[in-house]
């Protein structure tokens, strides 16, 4: 099942694409995760590269890149994961409107398991993540807007 979330932020694309893939400042916006890092020596995403993210929940998802070009659009897919995910694929684009005004799409699709129970568990879990990428948003929209407060 597909999730999209579109919104506006004042932030150029560079920033915003820098901030949400670098996994040292990813818990201090992300409400989705409690830790998150790079797997197998990574230093930097980039496509191939392996994350893990670990929720509130404790759940953890490994996740690959498979499409990562800066500024634009960063695409991964689940590698390892929670019980309740059979299928989970993720994609954030960012468009810039201006210098300092950016279109962002966050979009999901997601498969819950086990699959014999997928038809009434996946809009459940869809819901839950839904709301919870709401949360997300607000955020990192929130994150963004405090770095840039100028002090009188």
């Amino acid at each position: 099942m597909l999730i999209k979330h579109e919104f506006e932020v004042r932030a150029s694309a560079k920033y915003l694409f820098d901030l949400t893939q670098d996994y040292t400042l990813r818990t201090e916006w992300d409400t989705l995760t409690t830790e998150a890092y790079l797997l197998n020596d990574a230093k930097v995403a980039a496509l191939g590269v392996q994350a893990r993210c670990i929720g509130g929940n404790g759940l953890a998802m490994d996740i690959e890149y498979m499409s990562y070009k800066p500024n634009e659009v960063a695409a991964v897919k689940m590698v390892n994961g929670p019980y309740i995910f059979d299928h989970f694929a993720g994609g954030w684009q960012f468009k810039a409107l201006s210098d300092e005004l950016t279109r962002v799409r966050f979009s999901y699709n997601i498969t819950a398991k086990p699959r014999w129970l997928s038809w009434i568990l996946t809009p459940i879990l869809c819901f839950k993540f839904k709301r919870e990428t709401e949360k997300r948003i607000v955020a990192l929209t929130s994150y963004v807007e405090r770095q840039f407060v100028v002090s009188p």
